[in-house]
C-alpha cells in the first residue's frame, strides 16, 4: 500500500478507530433529551414563519452547510423547503467581511444583516472556543434569536452563551465531528415529521 505499515497494523489502526467511534455514539444516549429540545425549538421556530441560520469553521462549516441542505432541500421525504442559510457558504461575504472588518465578524455580521427576531442561530463548534462563533452568539442574542450550540470537548465558553447546548464530551475532533452528523440526522428526521 506504500504506508509501510504491515496488514496487521494497519487492521488494528482501523479496529481502534471503530472501537472509538461506537463508544463515543454511546455517548449520544445521554443527549437525547438535549436532541429533542432543541428539535422541538427548531420545529418551532419553522412553524411559526421564522428561519434557521447556521455557522461553523472547518468541517463545522461544512456540517453548517450540509445541515441547511438538508432542511432547504430534503431530508428523506419529500416536504415544502424549510428555511434554512448557512453562513459559511457566501464567499463573497466571509472574504470582504474578513477584508474589511475581520475574521472575528464573518458571522455576526450577517446576523446583522438577515437575522430576525425569533429565529434561530446554531452555532456548530468542537471546541466552543472560536472568537467568530462567540460574536456570532452575541449577536444573535442582541438581535432577540434563539441560539444553539452543537459542541464539543466541554462547550468552551459557547456552552454558557447559548440557550440550548448539545455538547458531545469527547476529545477527538474527528469522533466529535462524526458524533455531530448524526445529531444533524436525527434533528432533521424529527423536523421532517413535524412538516408534512
Amino acid at each position: 500500500m506504500g504506508l509501510g505499515l504491515s496488514l496487521q497494523i494497519i487492521d488494528k489502526i482501523i479496529e481502534e478507530e471503530i472501537n472509538e467511534h461506537i463508544k463515543d455514539v454511546k455517548l449520544i444516549f445521554k443527549l437525547i433529551p438535549d436532541i429533542a429540545k432543541v428539535s422541538q425549538v427548531l420545529a418551532k421556530t419553522l412553524k411559526q414563519g421564522n428561519k434557521i441560520l447556521i455557522c461553523g469553521n472547518g468541517g463545522s462549516a461544512a456540517d453548517s452547510q450540509h445541515f441547511s441542505s438538508e432542511l432547504i432541500g430534503r431530508f428523506e421525504k419529500k416536504r415544502k423547503s424549510l428555511a434554512a442559510i448557512s453562513l459559511s457558504t457566501d464567499t463573497s461575504a466571509i472574504t470582504s467581511i474578513s477584508n474589511d472588518f475581520s475574521f472575528e465578524d464573518i458571522f455576526s455580521r450577517q446576523i446583522e444583516g438577515i437575522g430576525m427576531k425569533d429565529d434561530v442561530l446554531i452555532t456548530i463548534s468542537t471546541s466552543g472556543k472560536s472568537k467568530n462563533i462567540l460574536k456570532a452568539i452575541s449577536k444573535a442574542k442582541e438581535k432577540k434569536m434563539n441560539t444553539i450550540g452543537i459542541l464539543g470537548r466541554d462547550g468552551g465558553k459557547a456552552i454558557k452563551d447559548v440557550s440550548y447546548a448539545i455538547n458531545v464530551n469527547s476529545q477527538r475532533t474527528a469522533r466529535i465531528q462524526e458524533m455531530h452528523s448524526l445529531i444533524i440526522h436525527i434533528i432533521c428526521a424529527l423536523i421532517e415529521k413535524e412538516h408534512n
